[in-house]
């Protein structure tokens, strides 16, 4: 099976942006659209995390607790929406004609139309086909030795996104989700022939 679009990261940004794109399905545009998440969390920055400060969350909410129900909400929401869990991604390679090859670490291929690429940013990326284009991150202290991929409002290259905070945003979930949805609804337009749209649900269409 070849994605339309196949989501690199299973924490804040990338579910973010499979939650955008998942509740878009009823849209003429995306029914017939393949999305997949590669949902690697064990090296998520939320698995410690403890917030307070995040709009919408009840303070004293865990991280690894969002990580749980966020990943339960795109099955259970979003079933359409293909969970490929414990699996790393080792490389992406351009087929050429808006395609992409990605390989797992279990040897597994995937392709894609489009990649979005929402893992965190320290200097343990690695992913062969995407190195030339790390730099140092422009909002991290420097020796912290962040990173993050070039990018031009979270576009790569043509068919590459980048979210979160390897996009070169702070780290705060509230930005990371941001960053994800905004992704999402990038792709949307794609998705749309480049016109503008928006995915809301609204209890007035219940």
């Amino acid at each position: 099976m070849t994605f339309d679009c196949l989501i690199i990261g299973g924490s804040v940004a990338g579910i973010s942006c499979g939650l955008i794109l998942g509740s878009a399905h009823k849209k003429p545009f995306m029914a017939d659209k393949k999305i997949g998440i590669i949902a690697h969390q064990r090296a998520s920055a939320l698995q410690d995390a403890l917030f307070n400060n995040a709009y919408g969350i009840p303070a004293g909410t865990l991280g690894k607790d969002i990580l749980a129900y966020t990943t339960q909400q795109i099955k259970d929401v979003y079933p359409h929406i293909e969970l490929i869990e414990n699996q790393k991604i080792t490389s992406i390679n351009s087929m050429g004609a808006a395609l992409f090859e990605v390989h797992s670490n279990n040897d597994t291929v995937y392709y894609a139309k489009n990649v979005v690429i929402a893992v965190g940013n320290t200097n343990l990326f690695h992913i062969e086909g995407l190195m030339h284009y790390v730099e140092p991150h422009q909002k991290s202290i420097a020796s912290k030795n962040r990173i993050q991929l070039k990018n031009t409002d979270h576009l790569v290259a043509p068919g590459i996104y980048v979210a979160g905070t390897l996009a070169g945003h702070r780290s705060q979930l509230a930005i990371a989700a941001g960053s994800g949805a905004a992704v999402g609804t990038d792709l949307m337009v794609k998705f749309n022939d480049g016109n503008e749209t928006q995915s809301h649900d609204s209890i007035k269409k219940v």
